[in-house]
């Protein structure tokens, strides 16, 4: 409490910020019992009739987790339809400030038969599962080793909810294929100017 205080009166004589602390995401690994159709703890699905897997063990898929155990597996498939799913965030994410997280991606090329190469797009928005603001959409990933993504974004309205789907450029058609996300770190403030 004492080192708090002071930080504050600090801050307000010599005009110095306190560091804004980081928003952590509920289950940011996934982890869970590894079911097919099923969304992980701490996250609602957002597609009606649409559920993720929740990986290794399921759909031929036996690719190790990045972090912990489990993992998410996205698809799209042949009738257009997509599975994406949602969380509220424990802090509102501010108008105009930058953001920042990194993620890991990953595709499997023995998904069933749904093998596809996919991109991740993230949304923000005011409501559950509302798509507002596209703040992230990912190259087509093709490997099936983990990788590291940096996520970097100002935020054009303040956003409540945080979407992640998989997405391909002709969503929406008949196609069939996978992405796989782990391991999603806190949600930190960038260090760049706001946005305008």
């Amino acid at each position: 409490m004492r080192s708090l205080a002071l930080a504050l009166l600090l801050s307000g004589l010599f005009g110095l910020t306190v560091a804004a602390q980081p928003i952590f995401l509920n289950n940011a690994s996934f982890e869970d019992g590894a079911l097919d159709a099923t969304v992980p703890s701490g996250w609602f699905g957002c597609e009606t009739g649409s559920t993720p897997d929740i990986l290794p063990g399921q759909w031929g898929v036996y690719n190790p987790a990045e972090e912990g155990d489990t993992y998410l597996g996205l698809i799209t498939r042949e009738d257009g339809t997509w599975e994406s799913i949602g969380q509220r965030l424990t802090a509102p994410l501010k108008k105009g400030d930058c953001y920042t997280l990194t993620l890991f991606l990953s595709h499997s090329n023995n998904y069933e038969t749904y093998n596809g190469e996919l991109r991740l797009r993230i949304y923000g928005g005011a409501a559950k599962c509302q798509k507002a603001q596209v703040v992230y959409e990912s190259p087509l990933i093709r490997h099936p080793r983990w990788e590291a993504y940096e996520v970097e974004f100002f935020a054009k309205q303040d956003i409540y909810y945080l979407v992640f789907e998989a997405y391909h450029p002709h969503q929406g058609r008949a196609f069939r294929g996978n992405i796989l996300v782990d391991a999603i770190s806190p949600i930190e403030k960038c260090t760049r100017a706001m946005l305008d």
